[in-house]
């Protein structure tokens, strides 16, 4: 099984069912150093499925105070390839530590 931390539009019900085929469970938890920005989608079916032009990005600070709040999901493999897939070009997915102790993937801004 895989951690995968969400702080954007892989929160919504219609994102979830449409990405993993279910609603996922996960706990609340916090990432620091990172703040959130975001980024222009085009992708049609990215745009269908959240019904947001702009999705957030995280970009990286290093700074302690900087924090962003989300969601720490258990999927499958498979699911994470999902998320990849689902994920556009303008994201990196990169392993970090949690305010809980708890190592998870995450999907960030790239180039930051």
């Amino acid at each position: 099984m895989e951690k995968l931390f969400s702080y954007g539009t892989l929160q919504l019900e219609q994102v979830q069912l449409d990405t993993f085929g279910r609603l996922l469970e996960g706990q609340a938890d916090i990432l620091q150093g990172y703040v959130v920005g975001e980024v222009e989608i085009t992708d049609a079916a990215v745009l269908k499925s959240s019904g947001q032009r702009f999705h957030p990005a995280l970009i990286k600070t290093g700074l302690a105070a900087d924090t962003v709040t989300g969601t720490i999901f258990i999927i499958t493999e498979q699911e994470l390839a999902n998320a990849d897939s689902y994920e556009v070009d303008d994201y990196v997915r990169v392993a970090e530590s949690f305010s809980s102790g708890i190592n998870a993937w995450v999907y960030v801004a790239k180039g930051y």
